[in-house]
């Protein structure tokens, strides 16, 4: 199925991309074992940045099968160039996005999450959260706010990001896991502290 070259048949990407517009997970398992480290190879060279270069490449698969999904690649045989080309654009975007700054809001004490003064429970959770968030990829942390605080859609999200909404809603899912475990793993942490100094005393 695929030539010497490494190059892959035309047999095979047509089959790829007609299982996966059929809706079979195992068209969208080959897609991955097939360009996974095609792509991390490409992109690692290409952003020299070895974290950045595996979360692209997620980025880029996923965008592929959404695409596939959705019957958007005409010919099925140009699945690889189809494949490049999705990889090449999303990795121009995170260097443009990231030579740009682009607009985040910065965690610091001021960030508008309050709690009332008395809450005391309240207003440490909230550090928490902060502490949370600051830990996460900029990016991620973007998408994050700009949906809580400023109440964007993905849509009007990814536009300005470059990347498209499917990205933006899969990358908010995973911040806000992240936030929370990490929120729930300090406040684990912060109880058995207390505890022990509770005994000590």
């Amino acid at each position: 199925m695929t030539a010497p070259s490494g190059r892959l048949s035309a047999e095979l990407q047509r089959h790829i991309v007609e299982r996966i517009a059929e809706g079979d997970p195992s068209g969208e398992h080959d897609l991955a074992a097939i360009f996974e480290r095609r792509i991390r190879l490409m992109l690692a060279a290409r952003l020299r940045d070895h974290d950045a270069a595996l979360e692209v490449t997620q980025d880029t698969l996923l965008a592929v099968i959404t695409a596939l999904r959705k019957g958007q690649l005409r010919n099925a045989e140009s699945l690889a160039a189809f494949v490049h080309g999705i990889a090449r654009n999303l990795a121009n975007n995170f260097l443009r996005t990231r030579q740009e700054s682009p607009r985040f809001v910065e965690v610091t004490p001021e960030l508008p999450l309050a709690a009332p003064a008395h809450d005391f429970e309240g207003q440490e959770r909230l550090a928490l959260v902060r502490k949370a968030m600051g830990r996460l990829d900029p990016t991620d942390r973007t998408i994050l706010l700009r949906t809580l605080l400023e109440g964007l859609k993905p849509g009007e999200i990814a536009r300005d990001l470059g990347v498209s909404s499917e990205v933006v809603r899969t990358r908010k899912s995973r911040a806000l896991k992240k936030v929370i475990e990490h929120v729930e793993r300090l406040s684990q942490i912060g109880i058995v502290r207390h505890s022990v100094v509770e005994e000590e005393g």
